[in-house]
């Protein structure tokens, strides 16, 4: 076990998401025998300093990333309802300094420039923030699983 690494993990910052507090989700990955556990809260960084904290403290490599909201054209287009607003998810982990700086302005500019339900980035700054950084498919609610899911795989592809 200690080589399996969680790389998408929500904690109860993961507002109306996440149910597990910080300190618990560390110390059952402690108990596992686990060397790394990342956390990807929805939209924001709020627990990251927490968790970096409380990782360290039980000889745990903290993973910092967050799971994005992506809209899908710009981020200053605000129109729609919250059900007919489409945004996909995408989490992005921090390789280095440069990384978790990056993640820190995504997130900041996603409550500044884009928010619109949620706090919203777009492609444009994404492509002007990618160094350091790792980028995952997120889970079902992201732009390639819902394509796959809808039979799309050329449009899958180009995505990825």
């Amino acid at each position: 076990m200690p080589d399996f690494v969680h790389l998408h993990n929500h904690s109860d910052y993961s507002l109306l998401d996440g149910a597990s507090s910080i300190p618990s989700m560390v110390a059952k990955a402690g108990s596992f025998g686990m060397n790394h556990l990342a956390l990807t809260d929805h939209g924001n960084m709020f627990g990251a300093l927490k968790f970096y904290n409380e990782c360290r403290e039980h000889g745990i490599n903290p993973v910092i990333g967050c799971e994005f909201y992506v809209a899908p054209g710009s981020r200053y287009t605000k129109s729609g309802t919250e059900k007919g607003n489409k945004y996909h998810h995408l989490i992005l982990l921090a390789r280095d300094h440069t990384g978790y700086q990056n993640l820190i302005r995504l997130s900041s500019k996603g409550y500044t420039e884009g928010f619109y339900y949620k706090p919203r980035i777009d492609k444009e700054l994404l492509e002007s923030h990618t160094r350091g950084l790792i980028c995952l498919s997120a889970c079902i609610v992201g732009e390639i699983p819902s394509l796959i899911i809808r039979g799309q795989k050329e449009e899958a592809e180009k995505a990825a």
